[in-house]
């Protein structure tokens, strides 16, 4: 039946239909001959059943012209029944087709319209199987993509090669083509794979038409029967008409995945430029506050702070000695913030110098932009280190040239040096001590020697300024100027200053203290005086070996009188046999006595008591006694010379004594 003939639902019947009405007439002439074939029409009768009233005829015994009418009727009967039949199916398959635009127009998941076509392609044509195949660029081959009514995996399952099977002959040439014999049809290339499953699903007769995008075939749609049969044109033109709705479907499909794609591919953009901006705004912020930090004087652990707060992390500024070395070497070299476990290391450098590093701690995903803000930090952290440096080594200088003057110019105004030293936060007033230091550890060469000696008098000059003193460059070594805490002493404060220096510099520095000075600014020559006390002093370790040590004249006994400026004769009795004067003085005990004997008997307790007149056990107790008061260690020979020689002293300088 041809295309043509199809009809919409509840329209008049035309064509053949009125056709055999027509011709129907005369039978109606006939004496009804019709009537039992209207009532078979009316309950859809089998097409069996229309032998019955022309059997029932000649059972009867009717004329043969009733028996001619009834055949002229049945034949009449069963094309207006054929009639029917095409109607309802090309009903059938309008429905089909308009249900599957519904689907396609409504499209959510291409597999169930896929799986939808081909199921009402399977149930129209009224085949065993229908599938589609669609091609796969990627591979080079097609591919089984939706299956109805199949039972075999292996078929399932299959890939066929381009221009392979029945459906490579459809993809050639872009039209259908139909095979009552598949096995027998030698217009194809056949191979064992696809022949296989073909047996395997036992499929006889194979109709396939191609799915088509513009002049592209994108795959084939097929119904296929176990046996042998002849496929209809009208049967293929409807297969033809799924197959472009499933093209359709793939094609809106595609568009809808490029579509979803560019939206995704939008909305990914969309939070990157959201993101950059956010980015671009911490950047911005910090680049107002770093230079806010410049502009008023702040200092690195402001900037330190300020970044933190930006990058939402713990930023510390870290010496060349405690950042990780390898990342600290990795960020000077590649002068870019470096990763290092969870942290990120940027180093602070000035001119080749390095200063130390910023170091970002536990923030191991960093956003690039953050990185650069994190190396901008890093590059104002060193200009601050640089302009700190620069105005420490100016005060470093206007230190310098005070101390100088205090050392070298004697008769000077003590009105303008106080004014000097005030700008500076020292106190001239007070009482200071003179030190003189010098390296001791060895050297390579004069270069490596300068250099050692820059190092001290940038540790020196740093001392003074925490310590509210004066430091200068002097005679190979460095001078200083230190304010006397109290309750501390010369020598504490000269081995203080040696073991401080000695760590800055990491070579032994040995430090000769003078004895307290005071009146500094009205006499500014006694700072001369105890430099030179200082320096007796600073030898005076040398020759004994105690390099890397500090110490003043009081330190050295007896010795300590030639060295001193000034000969302290009653702080040398006093630190020497201080306690024994004390306890004779509180007690009234004659310990000095004893002691005076003792020494002139030859150190002999026998020869002691007969010059005392005492008993002997009386002078042991004595000797136990000024043991306790000056240390276990008073009769060894250095000391036993010391403790004599404050006994003659105490002997010509006390009042009252013979």
């Amino acid at each position: 039946m041809s295309r043509d003939n199809a009809q919409s639902p509840g329209r008049p019947v035309t064509g053949g239909a009125t056709q055999a009405v027509t011709e129907a007439a005369p039978a109606v002439r006939d004496g009804g001959a019709e009537a039992p074939y209207l009532a078979l029409l009316a309950r859809d009768a089998s097409a069996e059943a229309y032998e019955q009233p022309v059997l029932l005829a000649r059972a009867e015994g009717r004329p043969a012209d009733r028996i001619a009418a009834l055949e002229r009727a049945k034949l009449l009967a069963l094309r207006v029944r054929s009639e029917l039949e095409g109607r309802r199916r090309r009903e059938a398959e309008l429905s089909a087709l308009f249900e599957t635009a519904h689907d396609l127009a409504g499209l959510r998941d291409l597999d169930a319209v896929l799986q939808a076509i081909v199921q009402r392609a399977r149930s129209l044509l009224g085949t065993d199987v229908a599938y589609l195949s669609l091609n796969d660029p990627a591979h080079g081959d097609t591919y089984m993509r939706v299956t109805e009514g199949s039972v075999s995996a292996r078929f399932q399952q299959l890939r066929l090669g381009m221009g392979e099977g029945l459906g490579g002959l459809v993809a050639q040439t872009s039209r259908p083509y139909v095979t009552d014999d598949y096995f027998a049809d030698d217009r194809f290339q056949h191979t064992p794979n696809i022949d296989g499953g073909v047996r395997d699903e036992g499929l006889v007769a194979i109709l396939g038409v191609p799915l088509t995008l513009g002049p592209h075939v994108i795959g084939v749609l097929y119904a296929a029967d176990r046996r042998a049969r002849v496929f209809e044109r009208g049967q293929i033109a409807l297969l033809g008409s799924f197959a472009a709705l499933a093209a359709a479907a793939i094609d809106t499909a595609n568009l809808l995945t490029e579509t979803r794609s560019a939206l995704a591919g939008l909305e990914r953009a969309n939070e990157i430029i959201r993101d950059r901006s956010a980015v671009i705004e911490r950047a911005s912020d910090v680049h107002d506050r770093l230079a806010e930090l410049v502009l008023r004087g702040g200092g690195v652990h402001d900037v330190a702070a300020a970044v933190s707060e930006v990058l939402g992390g713990t930023v510390v500024f870290a010496g060349t000695g405690a950042a990780p070395a390898e990342a600290l070497g990795a960020s000077r070299a590649d002068g870019h913030a470096v990763r290092h476990g969870d942290d990120w290391t940027a180093a602070v450098t000035a001119g080749g110098e390095l200063l130390g590093a910023l170091v970002l701690r536990g923030h191991p995903d960093l956003d690039p932009v953050d990185q650069r803000t994190l190396e901008r930090a890093a590059m104002v952290t060193s200009l601050l280190l640089l302009a700190r440096r620069s105005a420490a080594e100016a005060e470093q200088r206007v230190r310098g040239e005070l101390l100088d003057d205090l050392l070298d110019v004697r008769d000077r105004d003590p009105r303008p040096l106080r004014e000097r030293a005030a700008r500076l936060h020292a106190d001239l007033d007070a009482t200071h001590v003179v030190l003189a230091a010098r390296l001791d550890g060895a050297v390579a060469d004069a270069e490596e020697e300068a250099a050692a000696r820059r190092r001290l008098w940038s540790a020196a000059s740093h001392l003074a300024a925490t310590g509210h003193g004066l430091a200068a460059a002097r005679d190979g070594g460095t001078v200083l100027l230190l304010p006397l805490g109290t309750g501390d002493t010369a020598t504490d404060l000269a081995r203080r200053t040696a073991r401080h220096l000695g760590t800055a510099v990491h070579q032994p520095v040995t430090v000769g203290a003078s004895s307290p000075v005071t009146g500094i600014a009205a006499d500014p020559g006694t700072v001369a005086a105890a430099y030179a006390e200082g320096r007796r002093c600073l030898e005076a370790l040398h020759l004994l070996g105690r390099r890397g040590d500090g110490a003043a004249a009081e330190d050295f006994g007896f010795l300590g009188l030639l060295l001193a400026g000034e000969r302290d004769v009653g702080g040398f009795v006093d630190r020497t046999i201080g306690p024994v004067l004390a306890y004779d003085e509180r007690r009234g005990t004659e310990l000095l006595r004893t002691l005076e004997a003792y020494f002139a008997g030859g150190m002999s307790p026998a020869r002691t008591k007969d010059a005392l007149h005492v008993h002997v056990n009386t002078v042991a107790q004595r000797l136990e006694r000024v043991g306790r008061l000056l240390g276990e260690d008073w009769q060894t020979p250095s000391r036993a010379l010391e403790i004599q020689l404050a006994l003659k002293l105490h002997l010509l300088t006390a009042p009252g004594r013979p």
